[in-house]
């Protein structure tokens, strides 16, 4: 067996189609990531025209050519239906003559390694905004192994797959489960303003914890290592989030209308911006981990982006936290709904460490078939 040298412009072709006849809807259409992953678009499409949209049909690639950072966003559709993608992003697909030569699935696992990201990014050019573009992707070269060779390793990726993508639909189940019992209690119980429980907090770092401590609060609802730099950055003002606490970043102006919001649920105190507002719950009545149920919700961040206040940024203050109306059932109920939702985070995190451990194997996987075939 042996290696071949390929262009990329020998392999593929790019395609154009478009949704003129308005076959698909708002509801086929999809974004991307630079997990290389296809998602449901997070923009509201329903009074967009369709028709310039590109149709992204079965075993068939895209990519945005503005690069983000050092990454590219992209994905391969390997459903079994089309769907539509915003015009100003790129389609392609293997050449008809060349599936003899290459697996479109295996391209993909060439296209997801950070190496090739690297590459693009090297090869992307412009001003303001760097363009990585459909003759920047034809200039690119790859070595293939033989087809059987192809296959053996797209296989072992696609059997990890399956297994997180099994792992995932219980996930869900957890999800909907959560969600049945929310709905239940909005139903069943009336709703109160959550201020009466609250603790507002504005203890400073009176403890000198050290930079390690300090955390940034992610639209995700997490609590996540800064990216700040910190280098020379006294921390005596930074606010402390003891265990159990919900700290959350006011501005809501800034962040594509998701609140910045995070909870502590560690056993050691963190550090968050002294522009974040920091609060507790009385546990008696009501439980931390039972509100983050509600503030997670796609719902609390449109209720709290409506109720934002100001002209140059806008904020959802303490104040307005307190205004906040959840059912408040029996702390034994709370109990046992937060322990279902704890159950789903811990999976969640699961579920995201087996998605990058796939990713990690894209590389892998390609140097071993590189290697078999140079045998």
């Amino acid at each position: 067996m042996a290696l071949n040298k390929y262009s990329l412009r020998e392999l593929l072709e790019l395609t154009t189609e478009t949704n003129t006849d308005m076959k698909y809807g708002p509801d086929s259409v999809r974004g991307m990531t630079i997990t290389k992953e296809i998602i449901p678009t997070k923009a509201n499409v329903s009074n967009t025209d369709l028709r310039k949209f590109l149709v992204v049909h079965p075993h068939e690639f895209v990519f945005n050519p503005r690069t983000h950072g050092k990454k590219i966003g992209f994905g391969y559709n390997r459903t079994d239906a089309a769907f539509l993608i915003s015009w100003n992003n790129i389609a392609f697909r293997v050449k008809p003559e060349m599936k003899s030569t290459v697996m479109d699935e295996y391209l993909f696992l060439h296209f997801n390694r950070e190496e090739w990201d690297r590459e693009a990014c090297f090869r992307s050019w412009g001003s303001s905004t760097e363009v990585f573009s459909w003759d920047a992707l034809c200039e690119m070269e790859l070595q293939l192994p033989p087809l059987p060779i192809q296959k053996k390793y797209v296989d072992v990726y696609n059997a990890m797959l399956a297994n997180q993508q099994s792992y995932e639909r219980g996930l869900e189940d957890l999800k909907l489960v959560c969600d049945a019992y929310i709905e239940e209690l909005r139903r069943d119980i009336p709703s109160q303003k959550i201020g009466q429980f609250l603790l507002e907090s504005d203890r400073r770092n009176d403890l000198d914890l050290p930079v390690d401590s300090v955390r940034g609060l992610a639209t995700s609802k997490e609590m996540i290592p800064t990216k700040a730099d910190m280098k020379g950055v006294s921390l005596g003002n930074y606010k402390m989030v003891m265990p159990r606490q919900i700290a959350y970043v006011p501005d809501t102006s800034r962040r594509g209308d998701k609140m910045s919001l995070g909870f502590n649920n560690t056993d050691e105190p963190l550090l968050v911006s002294s522009i974040s507002e920091v609060f507790g719950t009385d546990v008696e009545k009501l439980l931390p981990e039972y509100l983050m149920l509600f503030l997670t919700r796609p719902e609390f961040d449109r209720y709290a982006r409506f109720n934002s206040w100001g002209s140059a940024r806008e904020t959802f203050n303490f104040d307005d936290m307190c205004d906040v109306e959840v059912p408040i059932p029996d702390i034994k109920v709370q109990k046992a709904i937060s322990d279902i939702y704890a159950v789903y985070v811990d999976r969640k995190h699961i579920d995201d460490r087996l998605k990058e451990r796939i990713k990690n194997m894209c590389p892998i996987l390609i140097k071993g078939s590189l290697e078999e075939a140079g045998v």
